[in-house]
């Protein structure tokens, strides 16, 4: 008999959705684009990434480190550098196949909802190019100016923080877990605690601990950009 419930499919973003890390895609970009030193922020780039991969990452320092050109660069400035991001970088890597999963959703009623790791200033212009309106991301606190400080507002949506920031989202609803039937995608082993959370976990494009941990469990995995992912 069909569930009476809600139906709400959950995504990660980077390497799930996008065969990319938007996070590290955006640092290597300011790079690029001559707002960061060549030597030292690569260097720091790279370690953060590297504490990400192994679970290990402090995220408070890592978003005080990834927003600092954006904050001295100032909002006009940030806009247009992600909008020629957008062009360069997201653009070229949104991929058909991940448009066709979010689309398969969308017409069996489920809501698309995208909870990321990565901040709200990278992520929501990503999310409105893959035509998600729903976006559980890093919140980033703002000073009386109205521009970013640097400081995470709220709970940071990773590891855990994800499922607090869904059930916040729920509550925001009027909902709870016994409302929804959840299904959600991620590569990465620092989701466990969301895959372990909801109905329906796929690992999708996972790391060798996660699939590892996949195929002891029984879960759903998904190839969803074969060999090509970076």
């Amino acid at each position: 008999m069909p569930s009476s419930r809600k139906r709400l499919a959950l995504f990660d973003l980077d390497h799930t959705l996008l065969p990319i890390d938007s996070d590290y895609a955006w640092g290597e970009f300011t790079l690029a684009i001559g707002w960061t030193d060549p030597v030292d922020f690569k260097r720091r780039n790279d370690e953060f990434y590297a504490h990400y991969v192994a679970g290990t990452l402090d995220v408070h320092e890592y978003v005080r480190f990834a927003t600092e050109a954006v904050r001295r660069r100032g909002a006009q400035q940030a806009q247009t550098a992600h909008e020629r991001f957008m062009r360069e970088v997201i653009q070229p890597s949104l991929r058909e196949e991940a448009r066709a999963l979010l689309r398969s959703h969308r017409e069996q009623g489920d809501e698309v909802v995208i909870v990321t790791a990565t901040n709200e200033f990278v992520t929501a212009p990503i999310a409105r190019a893959l035509g998600v309106d729903e976006l559980i991301a890093v919140r980033l606190q703002r000073g009386s100016d109205g521009w970013i400080t640097g400081e995470i507002d709220g709970v940071p949506s990773m590891r855990g923080g994800k499922v607090a920031r869904v059930e916040e989202w729920l509550s925001q609803r009027g909902l709870d877990w016994t409302d929804v039937e959840t299904t959600f995608y991620s590569d990465s082993t620092n989701d466990l605690p969301l895959l372990e959370r909801v109905d329906h976990p796929v690992a999708t494009n996972p790391d060798p601990r996660l699939r590892a941990i996949a195929l002891q469990r029984g879960w759903r995995i998904l190839e969803l950009f074969g060999q090509e992912q970076q």
